[in-house]
């Protein structure tokens, strides 16, 4: 109802005021709107009070469109091994199972969803603090036992590599030398390095 409204709301509304939440700042909008700036008179609607030509200014507005357009905010990124998500300055928890792969996140005023496919991996309440974390419990239990599997998996893969006997097609054990054995085989015999700790070089090694 007045120009420049944005600046006017900037300059007018907000100093000096404090919010606790969105809900909170509609509410505290809604007042002032009400008690302040559509009851003063306006120079430029003709020293008159926007409520009150409100209704010749809606006659005069097109209709709406069929659809309501599309708000909040909507990406897809591939999780990365964090298992976190960034929006809108702050990082959200997704379940560690899918990282890897692609997710699509949207945010509204209330909540941040993401979702792998058709399955919601991480569903938090917004938070309109900034460089803030919030975890999802869930989510660290599942990242810390997925943790342990891997580990457990690759102390497995080790003990049966080391228990491993290599055989010949025809099944007889192939023999597995000790790499002194070559040294003695080719004749190469490296030098044992010199007191000062000095790292030998191609020069200290002899043939014999």
């Amino acid at each position: 109802m007045v120009e420049r409204n944005n600046r006017f709301f900037e300059t007018s509304f907000l100093p000096g005021r404090h919010f606790a939440s969105p809900a909170d700042f509609t509410a505290q909008f809604d007042r002032w709107l009400a008690d302040y700036a559509n009851t003063r008179v306006v120079r430029s609607i003709g020293d008159r009070r926007p409520c009150d030509v409100l209704t010749e200014d809606l006659a005069q507005m097109a209709t709406l469109p069929p659809s309501a357009p599309q708000v909040g905010l909507s990406t897809r990124v591939r999780l990365g091994r964090d298992y976190y998500v960034r929006v809108a300055g702050n990082d959200y928890s997704v379940h560690p199972s899918v990282i890897g792969r692609f997710v699509d996140i949207t945010a509204d005023l209330h909540r941040v969803r993401i979702a792998c496919g058709e399955v919601t991996v991480a569903d938090h309440d917004r938070s309109w603090a900034n460089h803030v974390t919030i975890a999802d419990a869930q989510h660290v239990r599942a990242a810390k036992e997925l943790r342990r599997d891997y580990r457990n998996q690759q102390l497995q893969n080790r003990a049966r590599n080391a228990a491993r006997v290599r055989t010949h097609p025809d099944g007889h054990e192939v023999p597995i030398r000790a790499l002194p054995d070559y040294d003695d085989l080719f004749g190469v015999h490296f030098a044992t390095p010199p007191p000062g700790g000095l790292t030998p070089t191609a020069s200290t090694i002899t043939e014999g």
